[in-house]
């Protein structure tokens, strides 16, 4: 598919710094591309580069910029990543406690085509609740990126740093063009 808007929503983990990445993926085959921020990934990003290449503001609260529009243009596929284990287990359980949250909450429940990259050690992806998230994520029709078949797995603890520059970001456009292409049609922009 050529052409569409991704959403993408960045967490607090260290590869939120490389989040451009992503932008510049679905740039190359005319997307247009905006970024939400949890509130803890506004410490790993610089928000003006971001802005300049997108066009859009970085959005981290409800509360907009004076003058900036309230909703987003109409979503064609969402990526959530850098995915920490928090915002996963957040967003299974449809917990939505800040602007990021809520967007992806309700970007879901359009069945806006989905795409979750976690940045979790092993030793979090062992544990019960984190299993759980994402099955039920999976469940619902969400793409998460995690295991043998996608290459991709949990680091070891204390290793997130040596894995940042393997972060999958082409393969999570990839995914999520891919989606948007054999799903359904598009939704429309949100608060």
């Amino acid at each position: 598919m050529t052409g569409g808007h991704l959403q993408i929503v960045v967490c607090g983990a260290g590869p939120a710094a490389d989040v451009i990445q992503l932008v510049k993926a679905a740039q190359r085959r005319s997307w247009t591309a905006a970024v939400t921020a949890t509130p803890s990934a506004m410490d790993f990003i610089d928000p003006q580069p971001i802005e300049s290449l997108t066009g859009h503001p970085v959005r981290s609260t409800y509360q907009s910029s004076p003058g900036t529009r309230r909703s987003l243009p109409a979503t064609n596929a969402l990526v959530i990543a850098p995915a920490t284990y928090n915002s996963i287990n957040k967003i299974a359980l449809g917990l939505a406690d800040n602007y990021a949250m809520t967007s992806v909450a309700e970007l879901i429940g359009r069945q806006v085509p989905t795409v979750i990259v976690p940045f979790v050690n092993a030793a979090l992806a062992a544990r019960a609740p984190f299993r759980h998230a994402v099955a039920s994520l999976r469940g619902e029709g969400v793409r998460v990126l995690l295991g043998p078949e996608d290459q991709w797995e949990p680091h070891p603890p204390g290793s997130g740093n040596e894995r940042q520059e393997a972060f999958p970001w082409t393969v999570a456009f990839e995914t999520a063009a891919q989606l948007a292409h054999g799903s359904r049609p598009a939704a429309s922009g949100h608060a």
